[in-house]
């Protein structure tokens, strides 16, 4: 244990980021794997487990050079937004891929958005483009006419042969171009994703990362995920989430490793046939699936490769960490980072685990509990969880909202004009360096890894006719963590009854993201109030 830990701190001591003045992943990443023998990309099965599909590095280079060369000549420039809104399919990464060829500024999003949603990120954004999957195009369709700034709409079906009105096939397009398309030079400080994340109040936020960031995320799969080249992953994530990016994506493929992909949505039993099924060497799932999975036979499981199981997006229960070890004889390791970052703290592979803690800091990033005046914490005493400088792998700011930006940093008294990045959590940490999570700085509910803003559920709740006023909290679940509790006042002559909390669900879910929506509703006289007319909700979350 001190040997461990004694050489943990060394590395983070001579660590040293090494990042080019100019980078994109496609050029350094991709095309120089191409190049140097090659080697298996992606490991894709559907839904039914039926069909699958191999990819080489070679073949992801070519489709992207395609993409690139396709947006192109379509008239994107650098710079230009690009959404990419697909369900976990091999095209999914060449559009990734082929739009950071193109130079392009990457909006990732969940095939799970509701109009108003995808409405929202394309107005902010101002795309220019949007690839999206058969399954997702009538919701296109249906507010095409609030998309004026789209000039390009990329349909992903390669079993049609006739192109629906107003869209272009992505496989047609592609036939006849250039699959050793070069496209423009990126510096590694140029924007190349934004993620939308849920705040506390008002819409989305959205996370503007650099080309430096994809060139980051090969520490998290040599430390984090412990991944050697040729080694194959499986992670269970979404494509439109963050995680995807350095567990799916960007991680992996920086060093060589092949990524498994399972197109069906999580159940557990089908999940335990899977893992059997890919048998990779490293498996990456939230806690809730860890807390799902636990549950059923796994006397009977058989994963001769799998060596590192790993999971991220909120803390994980100890007891279920040890369910896992006494069935599997594998600790799933713990970890802690942000849309806005990449892995910050983690249990590291080599490194005994603490159930219930964070784990260790990553090398090359400066993490701390600081008080509320920039002040390092003592030992063991809560604080805000707080990243110094300005690593490759933190986000450059909340893009057009430099209000937010401002709000996220701390002075601290050290080093006047270094503030910290405050990430809105509060942690202790022990005498060994090890993190222990207390919980969320503000109101933002963690549910299953998915970080639901209370303004969002509050907003969609207030859209229902007998609705006046409502607040949203997280509350405990055995399963998800945490899920979505909504006050509701209702107006003169309502019946707060089961059919009006059944009919306030459906609404939640048809006007925002399904799983947004409350699990549990109470009607009350009046909600808990400041002086100034501002909800309490720490009064809801502990009465």
């Amino acid at each position: 244990m001190i040997d461990a830990l004694a050489r943990h701190r060394e590395r983070c001591r001579d660590f040293r980021w090494e990042i080019p003045e100019r980078f994109n992943f496609a050029r350094d990443v991709v095309d120089s794997h191409a190049a140097t023998g090659d080697g298996p990309a992606l490991w894709w099965r559907s839904a039914d487990g039926q069909t699958e599909c191999r990819l080489r590095y070679s073949e992801v280079r070519e489709d992207s050079c395609r993409i690139a060369e396709l947006l192109a000549g379509r008239g994107l420039v650098p710079g230009d937004p690009v959404i990419v809104m697909l369900p976990k399919i091999p095209a999914w990464h060449l559009a990734m891929i082929g739009a950071l060829r193109a130079g392009a500024l990457v909006i990732p999003c969940s095939t799970i958005l509701r109009p108003k949603d995808l409405v929202f990120r394309a107005a902010h954004s101002k795309a220019k483009a949007i690839v999206v999957a058969a399954g997702q195009r009538e919701l296109v369709d249906g507010v095409r006419d609030e998309l004026p700034s789209v000039q390009e709409y990329l349909l992903v079906d390669g079993e049609a042969d006739t192109a629906p009105s107003g869209w272009t096939l992505l496989h047609q397009a592609l036939a006849g171009l250039d699959p050793a398309f070069e496209g423009p030079e990126t510096r590694a400080d140029d924007p190349a994703l934004v993620y939308y994340t849920s705040g506390t109040t008002g819409p989305p936020k959205a996370v503007l990362h650099t080309h430096a960031y994809t060139c980051a995320q090969r520490e998290t799969a040599r430390v984090r995920l412990g991944l050697e080249p040729g080694e194959r992953i499986w992670t269970t994530s979404d494509t439109g989430w963050a995680k995807a990016a350095y567990s799916v994506l960007f991680g992996p493929w920086s060093v060589k490793a092949e990524v498994c992909m399972y197109e069906g949505r999580f159940e557990p039993g089908r999940e335990l046939r899977q893992l059997e099924a890919f048998d990779p060497d490293v498996f990456c799932a939230p806690p809730t699936e860890y807390r799902l999975l636990v549950k059923e036979d796994l006397s009977g499981l058989r994963v001769p490769r799998l060596r590192e199981c790993v999971s991220a997006g909120e803390p994980l229960n100890p007891e279920v960490i040890r369910a896992w070890r006494e069935a599997t004889g594998l600790t799933v390791r713990d970890g802690y980072g942000q849309t806005e970052t990449i892995l910050l703290v983690g249990n590291h592979p080599g490194i005994p685990v603490r159930p219930g803690s964070m784990g260790l800091v990553m090398p090359g990033h400066e993490v701390e509990i600081v008080d509320s005046e920039g002040r390092i914490a003592a030992v063991d005493a809560a604080g805000d969880v707080a990243v110094g400088g300005w690593p490759p792998s933190l986000f450059r700011e909340y893009w057009k909202d430099p209000d937010a930006s401002a709000r996220c940093r701390r002075a601290r008294p050290d080093r006047p004009g270094e503030p910290w990045y405050i990430t809105g959590d509060r942690a202790s940490r022990d005498a060994d360096g090890y993190f222990w999570f207390l919980a969320r700085a503000d109101d933002v509910i963690i549910s299953a890894g998915y970080r639901i803003g209370p303004f969002e559920v509050e907003s969609a709740l207030l859209e229902h006719p007998d609705v006046v006023e409502a607040a949203a909290v997280g509350v405990p679940d055995p399963d998800r963590g945490h899920v979505v509790k909504a006050f509701v006042v209702l107006r003169a002559g309502a019946v707060g009854d089961d059919s009006l909390v059944r009919a306030l669900q459906e609404h939640v879910k048809a006007v925002t993201a399904p799983y947004k929506y409350p699990r549990e509703i109470e009607f009350m006289e009046a909600l808990p109030k400041t002086v100034s007319g501002k909800i309490r909700r720490i009064d809801l979350r502990h009465p």
